[in-house]
């Protein structure tokens, strides 16, 4: 048994990958934890307690938080997680493919958020732990769109964080680089291609399977992700794993130039 009360977590998209492993390790940790996937499922067996909830629908959202606090009464950490990815050049995907993504991975945020938050307010205190992405802060060719949905996750959370502090409410972002899930699984593909970005992509869907092979796994993502729910003075940003890291230092201290040329040439295009 948990002999620390941490009090009670929400993670959305905890069916798999970083979410499963997020959930597990905020329950071993002391939180009685609540996770979401799209269609229901049953308790774990490790004690994470599974609700159905789409995030990128209103009613959903707002039953998710009502079963939580019938359940538990308070919610004292929130992790958004759910997300999707999208691979392709930025002009390969339809803006209705567009405006989905942005629905699951900036809009699911602010539902959920905008759903806690008055129960954090009368509590008192809460802490909402957003997930991000180096791509929340550099460029991702032939990942524009996604790039483009954490750098507003980003932007809101660290605007929110300055409106919340009056209330005791932090919020903080977890910032992985690849991470050891199935690309063909969790990444959908542009819905228009186009030949003149062919050659281009099939050598970015090299790059990115070389890479996720030497990737972080989902555990080291959630021990950042309970570092930034328990850090007593919380940091803006957490970078997830050593590549997270180093990406997190190059960015802020290397001329843009040579960062320019540097990324470039990890990802295999002409510099």
């Amino acid at each position: 048994m948990n002999k620390t009360n941490l009090g009670v977590a929400l993670v959305t998209g905890a069916s798999s990958g970083i979410g499963y492993a997020t959930a597990n390790a905020l329950s071993n940790a002391g939180y009685r934890v609540f996770g979401t996937s799209r269609r229901a499922a049953a308790e774990s067996s490790d004690g994470v307690t599974m609700l159905a909830c789409d995030v990128t629908d209103e009613a959903s959202v707002t039953k998710l938080v009502e079963d939580v606090l019938a359940k538990a009464g308070r919610i004292d950490l929130l992790v958004n997680n759910a997300g999707r990815g999208l691979f392709g050049g930025a002009e390969e995907s339809s803006t209705t493919q567009a405006q989905a993504l942005f629905d699951v991975n900036v809009f699911g945020v602010m539902r959920v958020t905008n759903a806690v938050l008055p129960t954090m307010r009368r509590q008192g205190k809460g802490r909402i732990v957003n997930l991000s992405s180096v791509q929340g802060f550099i460029p991702g060719p032939y990942f524009a769109l996604y790039s483009s949905t954490k750098h507003a996750v980003e932007g809101y959370s660290e605007s929110l964080d300055h409106e919340l502090r009056p209330f005791g409410i932090r919020v903080v972002l977890v910032e992985p680089a690849y991470t050891r899930t199935s690309f063909e699984e969790n990444v959908a593909t542009a819905d228009q291609l186009l030949d003149v970005y062919g050659s281009a992509r099939a050598g970015m869907t090299v790059a990115v399977r070389k890479a996720m092979e030497k990737g972080d796994t989902p555990e080291v993502v959630a021990r950042t992700v309970l570092e930034a729910a328990t850090d007593p003075v919380p940091r803006r940003r957490y970078a997830a794993g050593k590549m997270a890291r180093q990406v997190s230092f190059l960015r802020r201290f290397v001329p843009a130039s040579a960062f320019d040329k540097s990324l470039r040439k990890q990802l295999g295009l002409p510099v």
